[in-house]
């Protein structure tokens, strides 16, 4: 399966991602930097802010990552909804390939109730990455 991620709400396809990627689906997400995260920009950028700076003060190699990359972040994220510490989701992991841009002009579909609303407050995930201090060079 391939979804192309312009203009789609991320928690809602990430979600129905996450559930074909335990159904044992193989699964391509291109344009990962132009899914959104709809609600206050400043709030999100503040919340994502916190989450790359926890620490773990006893080893801090130990502390959880969380890159400034598009498609890394991206992924970072889908990781989150499956239970990678069970077998299952190691293997779920494995199958899902994110890319930035549009490599190979590959042809995606996207969820038809996942359509992000441009009126509404929201953040792309590019926007939030280069906010966060990625050099997109």
């Amino acid at each position: 399966m391939i979804y192309d991620a312009k203009n789609q709400i991320f928690g809602r396809a990430a979600s129905q991602i996450a559930k074909k990627l335990l159904n044992g689906e193989e699964v391509i997400i291109i344009n990962a930097e132009e899914f959104g995260i709809t609600g206050n920009p400043n709030y999100i950028l503040q919340k994502f802010k916190q989450r790359r700076s926890w620490r773990n003060k006893a080893n801090p190699e130990h502390s959880p990552k969380y890159p400034r990359v598009p498609h890394l972040l991206v992924k970072r994220m889908i990781r989150g909804m499956l239970p990678i510490y069970k077998k299952t989701g190691r293997i779920a992991f494995k199958k899902l390939k994110v890319f930035t841009g549009n490599p190979n002009n590959l042809v995606g579909e996207q969820f038809e109730n996942a359509k992000l609303d441009l009126n509404k407050p929201h953040i792309k995930i590019k926007d939030l990455c280069i906010k966060l201090g990625w050099n997109n060079g």
